[in-house]
């Protein structure tokens, strides 16, 4: 099964939530809080993201992450890279050395470049504006502090 790790997909609901609300800045907490992504990987993630220049962090009573770029120039595979490194799916489509025993033998490698090419591909043309636009209507519901319309979790269902 090939999957992003819960550390990419829980960046990418996390940059999402804040292309929602990018005028604003956002605390750790109330990120959590509004994503559901616990609040120690929600503060790993944060971190990371500043390190890699995604997002700012302000310091103080008022602080908080905000977005460096607008959400609509910041691509899924730049938050995935920031989270996890280049997107290879084999040893062999990483970027230098490589632990492939048969890699200079191999009949797969080329097609596994462009299968890795493709993905990359994919994720680099869709954008985290797109991601934040792209919400259910069954999801959504109105913000009380501003213009715009949330993603709430779903409620569950009594049987």
């Amino acid at each position: 099964m090939i999957r992003l790790s819960k550390l990419a997909d829980y960046g990418i609901v996390i940059m999402t939530h804040m292309a929602r609300g990018r005028a604003r800045q956002h605390a750790t907490h109330d990120i959590a809080e509004a994503t559901q992504v616990p609040a120690a990987m929600a503060s790993k993630i944060l971190k990371t993201l500043v390190r890699t220049g995604l997002l700012a962090s302000n310091r103080g009573a008022n602080g908080g992450y905000v977005m460096t770029r607008d959400p609509a120039m910041i691509t899924v595979a730049e938050v995935v890279e920031a989270l996890e490194g280049p997107i290879a799916l084999t040893s062999c489509t990483e970027e230098g050395e490589t632990d492939c025993g048969i890699e200079q033998l191999c009949p797969t490698r080329t097609n596994w470049q462009r299968i890795n090419d493709a993905i990359r591909t994919a994720l680099a043309e869709i954008s985290i504006g797109e991601m934040a636009t792209a919400i259910p209507s069954a999801f959504m519901v109105e913000d009380d502090n501003s213009d715009h319309q949330v993603s709430r979790p779903p409620m569950a269902k009594l049987a």
